[in-house]
């Protein structure tokens, strides 16, 4: 049992926390479909975002730095906080001004950049991705293989590779697309602790209220 435990640790992704802010390889840019968010979580916490007004579909979950195996997190940095004016400013992409704050502590910090260059990147990675259009158009909550909300990234991002984004599922919900780009925000290969795609045959998917 003890060298099944020691595989299985050496087996998961590494990851730190308190690491030096600026050292990391790439980013990875997480989408996050908001109506499966909603009916999971949000609406139990009566989050704005999951109002019909929102209007929400693909939202910031958040732009995380990462190692070829791994991420840093919570890192040690000499950059100030952002002023609650600041974090507001994007609650349009992250869906809440509370979640653009807790996306900056946890893994703004490691990018190595003060809260309006990191926040500008983030709001320049979102909108270099064409976010496929049919899932907004639903009208109602539909069974999928999740491959099908890959190969729709991909017919919208012709500069996207298979092995550039991954879907990622939860409870038989198509969860997120997660794509991987480099510091300068082009397009890159996943480290392959990244590249996990869901294998749902038929992941459910909600409409845009």
């Amino acid at each position: 049992m003890r060298w099944l435990a020691v595989l299985m640790a050496l087996a998961s992704p590494a990851l730190a926390e308190g690491e030096r802010a600026g050292d990391f390889d790439y980013f990875v840019l997480a989408l996050s479909w908001q109506p499966n968010w909603c009916a999971r979580e949000g609406d139990a916490r009566d989050a704005p975002t999951c109002a019909p007004e929102a209007d929400a579909g693909w939202t910031v979950h958040g732009l995380w730095p990462q190692y070829e195996t791994g991420w840093p997190s919570y890192c040690d940095t000499g950059m100030r906080d952002p002023t609650r004016d600041e974090t507001a400013a994007e609650a349009d992409i992250f869906g809440s001004a509370g979640s653009a704050w807790y996306q900056w502590k946890k893994h703004g910090r490691c990018a190595g950049l003060p809260p309006e260059d990191y926040f500008a990147t983030v709001r320049r990675a979102y909108e270099g991705v064409t976010r496929p259009d049919v899932f907004r158009r639903l009208q109602e909550a539909v069974r999928l293989p999740a491959r099908v909300v890959e190969e729709a990234f991909l017919e919208a991002n012709p500069d996207l590779a298979p092995d550039m984004l991954t879907i990622t599922c939860t409870s038989g919900q198509i969860q997120e697309a997660r794509l991987c780009l480099t510091q300068g925000l082009e397009p890159r290969t996943c480290g392959a602790d990244v590249v996990r795609d869901c294998s749902d045959s038929d992941a459910l998917l909600y409409p845009v209220r």
